[in-house]
């Protein structure tokens, strides 16, 4: 569930923000958002400099996943006005496709990747030209994805609470400003930029991030790489009900395919942690 939440407000985001492309371009959302939703996280958690001082090699696991994080937004938000939104969506999710089969264990681990593969290709098709530009971003965004989901598992296993997150944020917010001030300029002072922005760093920030750092304290980053494969999925929803972007049978098919895929993830995934469970207490038993 905390995992659905972070994908829904992600690709809510994507699809509540070109509304304000015209005056600040992808650019200018991508620093507001980050600004707006790193001070935001601070003001939540409160990191604090001996927190993580404490912790080895604290300071270079947040700023690497606020790095992964600018690169990403900017992307993703950059392939966005190029091609439709769930093509989009679907390339990002083979950046986790590839953890996803890197971390397998065993044979029936690789079943509901390769469901949700096939999936991402029904979904990807369909007939509809994608720009070659917005394919190559969209690509950059699954590299960066797959990069935080990594490092970011890695700094919720050190940091407590949302610390790291919050400070990562805002490494990705400096990260991006000289490329959105540049783009947008006095445009990022607008009441209605700030208001639509706003909205998008808390449902498309915020939210996710706090679910997803959750998460990875629950589950591994293989399984976690699985269950986003309801991006694709949510970014063809919300890109047909905001943006009103239309999709054909076969991209349905493929929407209903990742989401068995997902499904499919969670129950191996949750089988197998009880059966750790289960030799752990063996092993204490024999002992």
């Amino acid at each position: 569930m905390l995992v659905l939440g972070g994908v829904c407000g992600i690709q809510f985001g994507a699809a509540f923000s070109p509304q304000v492309y015209p005056q600040v371009g992808a650019p200018g959302v991508v620093f507001l958002r980050l600004l707006i939703a790193g001070v935001l996280l601070c003001l939540v958690w409160r990191p604090r400099r001996q927190a993580l001082t404490s912790v080895k090699d604290a300071w270079g696991t947040v700023i690497g996943a606020g790095t992964l994080l600018a690169g990403h937004h900017l992307a993703f938000y950059e392939a966005v006005k190029h091609i439709p939104l769930g093509a989009v969506a679907t390339i990002e999710f083979l950046g986790p496709f590839a953890i996803a089969l890197a971390g397998s264990r065993r044979v029936v681990d690789l079943l509901p990747a390769c469901l949700a593969a096939g999936g991402v290709f029904l979904l990807s098709g369909g007939g509809v030209p994608l720009e070659p530009v917005g394919l190559a971003l969209a690509g950059v965004a699954a590299c960066c994805w797959a990069g935080y989901i990594l490092v970011s598992s890695r700094m919720a296993q050190r940091l407590s609470g949302g610390q790291g997150l919050a400070l990562a944020v805002l490494w990705a917010a400096l990260l991006s400003a000289p490329y959105g001030v540049a783009h947008a300029g006095s445009a990022l002072l607008d009441p209605h930029v700030l208001w639509v922005t706003a909205v998008v760093a808390v449902a498309a920030s915020v939210l996710p991030y706090s679910f997803n750092l959750a998460a990875l304290r629950r589950i591994p980053p293989r399984v976690f790489g699985v269950l986003t494969s309801l991006e694709p999925a949510a970014g063809a929803l919300f890109g047909l009900l905001i943006l009103g972007q239309r999709l054909a049978w076969p991209q349905w098919l493929g929407i209903a395919a990742v989401a068995c895929a997902s499904v499919a993830a969670t129950l191996l995934g949750a089988g197998e942690r009880r059966s750790v469970r289960v030799a752990g207490r063996r092993c204490q038993l024999v002992r």
